[in-house]
């Protein structure tokens, strides 16, 4: 039997990180969160079957900045930003890191069909 696939989840606010934590676990996968970037970019490596979704607008460091510092490590797991009103800026950066976008509110199937295209699940 193969491992159950992962998700490494970011967002400050706790009750959108308690949601998909909960929504992702019901579905099979191994969860991860945090509530900043930078305490990602401190905790142990991201396994290579991972998922990361990360909203952008987070205290301190930003998510396409925690993607980009993630890239330089050379950790190259598929990533989704989440996002209210992405900007025409915000949509360029994240297609020249290769990254997603989901806008939020996050309604539906959408984000979960997102995960597991990217994981091929």
């Amino acid at each position: 039997m193969s491992p159950a696939p992962n998700v490494v989840l970011v967002d400050d606010d706790p009750y959108v990180l308690h949601a998909l934590q909960f929504a992702f676990e019901t579905e099979g996968y191994c969860v991860r969160t945090y509530a900043r970037g930078e305490e990602l970019l401190a905790a142990p490596p991201i396994e290579p079957e991972t998922c990361l979704i990360i909203d952008e607008r987070l205290p301190g460091i930003s998510g396409l900045d925690t993607v980009a510092r993630l890239r330089a490590r050379g950790v190259a797991v598929p990533a989704i930003l989440i996002t209210t009103h992405p900007t025409p800026s915000m949509i360029a950066r994240a297609a020249a890191a290769n990254v997603g976008i989901v806008e939020k509110p996050l309604i539906g199937d959408v984000l979960a069909s997102r995960v597991r295209a990217a994981l091929s699940v």
